[in-house]
Parts: structure tokens; sequence; C-alpha cells
């Protein structure tokens, strides 16, 4: 075969997973149906389980110089700020970037473009994938350029990273349940003052109106989200500026002095049945979209970029069975499904305009908000929630064991210097205190890198055990924890799902 994986897709899911597999020295194309990155910024919000996946793939320091920090939202109800959360202060301790980071998608796409091309990887534009027919070793894919031609790709595997309409799903025969939600929603960046143009996000709440003001980089530039209204699906595709309205604005004395751009969309959540037929696999927006609430998103599928690509670096270089792409739907999808369900509850009370919600809305939730936000541990799980730090796949088959609190399919929690080695993206062990001579010798058998860190209080505080062994992913995600640092028991787990020590 010409390659050993084809991704279908070169939005920021494609990328992410093109940008893993370079740096594991895996054979791939990548290929998009547009002649350019995007020209509209469209996403913005990176999170901090993000930076953390891109600093392992040597990412997150570019990312962060072109981009904007923010660590505190406000929360505003008939034209008062009622609640302020200050994010950065409660993720200190938890995550090496305890903040938001603002990076436009467009700007995000070029990055990631400009690093793969350091790489020797380029997007192979004007392409796109019109059929797919799954084969006993292979997958073959029929690609058409932009001047018509047509190319039969055979390949191992096939990853479809291409968006809500995914050609690569609707060929598959998957289908994508849910639905569409009724109010018609607009973007728009612009250049205003006002208080809460104040660098950090503000959420407004009125009696028929929401509005998210978004800090962008520059003086004064922001992106607003909100309600608009439309009598027909015909007169929505007409919507300007001009069309919104100014009550919300004006309450929150929101002076807009220039809109440089401005759209309207309709909001889905959906869940596509299944995230992998066969050969080929669905990433993205091809598996999941939902509300705009949190900004999760770009962010989930970057996730699932990650999650795939390791496992299918490991499988084409011999390094583990294929069976291991077995655990990538079931440690995604089950996600998928819950933050559908959670952003759909939230986004239905932020935008229902029935008078109970309009008096939650209004009149509890500014009075109850500030009450709960002022308790340690109410913050600490907001922000691991919306960070996305709180994901685990504690029931994948490739989770196992416990050690203190922390269990085979948790994230390694961050100590403060345990995430360096990581960037190797192999299999690595872990020890805190003190690391057995049988369990050198066997990691050095095994081919796995041992690393051991001093016992300190800081590691207690976050939940690891003294002496224990913790076999770490690729993706940073403890496979296997053992407070007995049981050589035997590594070599048990190694010999499930590795068949070669790194070459």
């Amino acid at each position: 075969m010409a390659t050993e994986i084809l991704i279908a897709g070169a939005g920021p899911t494609g990328l992410a997973m093109a940008l893993w597999l370079a740096k594991s020295g895996v054979r791939f194309r990548i290929v998009d149906k547009t002649p350019r990155p995007s020209d509209e910024s469209r996403a913005l919000v990176v999170h901090a389980r993000t930076l953390e996946l891109y600093a392992q793939a040597g990412f997150a320091d570019e990312a962060i110089a072109h981009g904007l920090e923010f660590s505190a939202a406000n929360l505003w109800a008939a034209g008062e700020r009622v609640a302020r959360v200050g994010l950065g202060d409660i993720g200190a301790d938890l995550s090496p970037y305890p903040y938001m980071l603002i990076l436009a998608q467009d700007r995000h796409e070029r990055l990631l473009v400009e690093r793969l091309a350091t790489l020797g990887v380029q997007v192979e534009r004007e392409t796109e994938v019109v059929d797919v027919e799954q084969g006993e070793g292979s997958i073959v894919a029929r690609l058409r350029r932009g001047d018509g031609s047509e190319e039969r790709c055979e390949c191992a595997w096939l990853a479809g990273c291409d968006g809500a309409h995914s050609t690569v799903r609707q060929k598959l025969g998957l289908r994508f349940p849910g639905g569409t939600y009724q109010h018609l929603f607009y973007v728009a960046d612009v250049q205003a003052s006002g208080p809460v143009v104040n660098r950090e996000l503000n959420v407004a709440l009125d009696d028929a109106d929401l509005l998210a003001v978004f800090p962008l980089p520059g003086e004064g530039n922001a992106r607003l989200i909100g309600t608009i209204r439309a009598e027909s699906e015909e007169a929505a595709r007409r919507l300007a500026w001009e069309d919104v309205s100014r009550g919300i604005l004006e309450h929150l004395r929101l002076n807009v002095s220039k809109v440089n751009w401005f759209s309207t969309y309709h909001v889905h959540h959906r869940v596509t049945e299944h995230f992998r037929l066969g050969r080929a696999f669905l990433l993205g927006d091809a598996a999941h979209i939902h509300s705009p609430v949190g900004g999760q998103g770009m962010n989930t599928g970057i996730g699932d970029a990650v999650n795939l690509a390791w496992k299918l670096a490991m499988v084409v270089r011999g390094r583990a069975d294929a069976r291991i792409l077995d655990t990538y739907e079931p440690e995604r999808i089950g996600f998928a499904r819950r933050l559908v369900a959670t952003t759909d509850r939230g986004f239905t009370f932020v935008s229902s305009a029935g008078p109970i919600a309009r008096v939650v809305r209004l009149h509890i939730v500014p009075h109850l908000l500030p009450a709960v936000m002022s308790f340690d541990a109410a913050r600490r799980y907001l922000f691991r929630t919306v960070s996305q730090t709180m994901i685990n796949y504690r029931g994948s088959a490739l989770s196992a064991g416990w050690a203190g609190s922390v269990a085979g399919g948790d994230r390694l929690p961050w100590t403060g210097d345990n995430f360096a080695p990581l960037t190797a993206l192999d299999w690595q062990v872990h020890v805190y205190g003190e690391a057995s001579r049988p369990l050198i010798d066997a990691c050095r058998a095994l081919g796995i890198s041992l690393h051991v860190f001093p016992w300190e209080t800081r590691v207690q505080r976050m939940g690891l055990a003294r002496n224990a062994m913790y076999l770490l992913r690729p993706d940073g995600y403890v496979g296997l924890a053992d407070g007995a640092a049981d050589p035997a028991r590594l070599q048990g787990y190694m010999r499930s799902w590795a068949n070669a020590a790194p070459g």
C-alpha cells in the first residue's frame, strides 16, 4: 500500500492527528477538499487538556505564543454583573495551563499546517474522499481532485475527520441521530468598547436574549455569540448585523464601532451510532456535534485525534496488535454522548424563552451561582470539567488497577515536573519515591523508560501512592496502576497489549 493511514479532512482534528502521527514516524496522507486553510475564526477556545496534549507533541508553546490567555468568566443578568469565576487560581495546581486560550480556528489551522511542513508533511488540497470500499486487509478510498480527476487510494486505515457533513460517515452508512435547536444564532467579530470588553469571558442573560462576549487578541477586539430571530429560513439567510436586537447590547453598555465578520447558524446536537466500522474511524464533528456551551467541540475532536493516533502508530509500527484499536470507540463515544447530553441541558436552560426559565435565569441563578462558586470544591470541579482534565477511561479494556486514588484510565496527575517525559509519545513507567531493583530490571527488559520522582507532599496531595508503579500510555493516561509495583503485573499487561519493545 502507498500509505498506511489516510486522514480525510484538514481541520483542527485532522491536523492534530497528522501532527501526532508525524511525530511518531508513521506514513500517512492527509487530504482536504478546500483550496486553503479556513479563513473564518469559528472555534476559538483551546482548553488545558488540549494544551497538555499539544505539549507532548511540541506544539503548545507555539499555540500559546499566538493566542490570548484568559482566566476568568463573568455572568451578567439584566445588565448587571452578578458573578465572576477566576480559573487561574483554582487550576494552578491541577495543570501547567490553568487558563483558557483564545486561538481562532483560522490561525490555529495555519500554525498546525506550518508545523507539519517542518516535519515534511503537506496537506493535499482540493482532494476529497468521495467513496469508501472496505476490504479484509485494507480499505480503498476513491479520491477526487479539484480538476475532476480521480485516484484509488488503498490504505490500511481511514480516519474520517471531514466534518459534520462527513462523506466518510455517509459512505459507511452510519446514522447520525440527534436534532437541531429551534433558536438561530449569530457570530460576529467586532471592535467594541464597554465593561464587557475586558479580556475575560462575559456571558449575559436577558429577558429573551443570550449573549457571550469572548476576548480576541488586539485592543478592543471581541467575538459576540448571541441569539437572533428570523421569521423564516429564507429571512434567516438575509440577516445582517443591523438585525441584531439592541436591547441586550444597551444593557451591557456595549458600543460596537466596527463589524469585521458576521454570520448566522443553527446549533445541532448529534452523535453517530459508531465511531468505528471495520478499518474506518470517525473523529471530531464527523462523529459528534453539540452546542457551543463550554467551548468543547474542537477540543473534543483533538482528544479523539490523539486517542486514535497513538494506537494506530503502535499498530502500523508493529508495536501492538490491531485489537488495541477496539478501545478507541468505547473510550471516546461515551464521553461524546455525556458531553452532548450535558451541553444540551445547559444550552436549553440559557436559551429557553419560557417564563419559568426566565425567572430562574434572571432571579435565582444570579444569587445561587456566587454562593456555589465561593466553595473551592465547586470551583475546582468547574475547572476540571471545562478544561477536560477530568476525562478518564476507567472502563476501558486498556485500564487496570488502583494505587492511591489514581486508577487505570485516569489522566496522570500533574505534580510540576512529571509531564516532561511524556514528550516521548511512548509507554513509560513512573514511580514516586523509590523503584525496586526487580521493577528496574523488568522495565529494561521490556524496553520501557522508567522515571523515578522524589516523594513530596504535593505528590501525595495529588493522589499518587508512594513507591507505586504507574504505567503511562503514550497519551499521558494511566494504563496500569499497581501499589505493589509488581514487575510480573507489568510484564503481563505489556504481553496483553504490546508486541515488541522500541526498536
